[in-house]
């Protein structure tokens, strides 16, 4: 049977009740005016496959590759643009922060706070973003066994916030690499919280283009196949209009135009996952 997780209610639907739910959006806050594009094609596609969306992007890409990279709009601007999306479009809002003193103000706009994978060791960071009540977003860090993230995830809960996510994003196996390991997603649903695969980052090669990250987006979709297959709550994909123009991780960004063929592929395989995993007699045999 299907291990039972945490269950989150958004926007008239749940995380963690075996449907699927998305989270994509572009990587960076690069213009209000694209903000709003993706998330409104976005919300369409999902709301015509009954799937559960929430918007995603960086008002500050702090740990970029060089210094002189584009980050974003900053704090304030950010959560400006991040409000204005919210309003018009009607979705919820996902974003992540790199320090502490960021969780409060966005925690008056984002429904779900993400804490970047460099980052999930951080106690005061985890703790100000359990803080706010929102839906925590932890990201698996490159280096961390899937089985620390309950330690991680231990710091929201005792900080008064046991409303968690984890995240799967790819292990740094070096020279620009990164290796998607699928039963991470299995251990760390043992801890009953819902899981997430991020299918771009994991496709990512830090610093593979020397002072940028590199990736390959066309690696996305079967990875997110594989993800769903092994069974998970929710898909993060980024995407944009034209990746080739995107001011950051624009190789492993998904077009804009290829979601809706993604998301098919991902949900068929994420529908016969349930209806597998909902019957297993073997999962049966391992609980008695």
């Amino acid at each position: 049977m299907i291990k039972e997780v945490k269950k989150y209610y958004i926007d008239g639907k749940f995380i963690g009740d075996g449907s699927l739910a998305v989270v994509a959006g572009p990587c960076s806050l690069e213009s209000p005016e694209l903000g709003l594009r993706v998330a409104r094609a976005m919300k369409r596609m999902c709301d015509e496959k009954g799937l559960l969306y929430i918007f995603k992007a960086s008002f500050d890409k702090a740990n970029r590759t060089s210094v002189h990279a584009w980050r974003g709009p900053g704090l304030k601007k950010g959560l400006e643009q991040l409000a204005e999306i919210k309003r018009m479009v009607g979705v919820s809002i996902l974003t992540d922060i790199h320090e502490s003193y960021q969780a409060e103000p966005v925690g008056q706009v984002a429904d779900v706070i993400q804490i970047p994978a460099f980052l999930c060791r951080q106690t005061d960071l985890l703790v100000a973003a359990a803080k706010t009540g929102r839906i925590v977003n932890i990201k698996k860090a490159q280096f961390l066994a899937p089985d620390d993230m309950i330690y991680a995830a231990a710091k929201c809960r005792e900080a008064g916030n046991d409303n968690i996510i984890l995240c799967e994003r790819g292990t740094m196996m070096g020279y620009h690499r990164l290796v998607a390991d699928m039963t991470s997603l299995l251990a760390m649903r043992e801890f009953g919280y819902p899981v997430m695969f991020d299918a771009t980052h994991s496709v990512q090669r830090p610093g593979g283009l020397g002072g940028m990250s590199g990736g390959d987006y066309k690696l996305a979709l079967p990875l997110a196949r594989a993800a769903a297959a092994i069974g998970i709550d929710v898909i993060f994909a980024e995407t944009h209009p034209n990746p080739k123009e995107a001011l950051s991780d624009g190789p492993n960004m998904i077009p804009l135009d290829q979601m809706s063929e993604f998301l098919d592929q991902v949900l068929a395989v994420h529908n016969v996952t349930q209806k597998l995993l909902s019957t297993s007699k073997i999962d049966e045999a391992d609980e008695n």
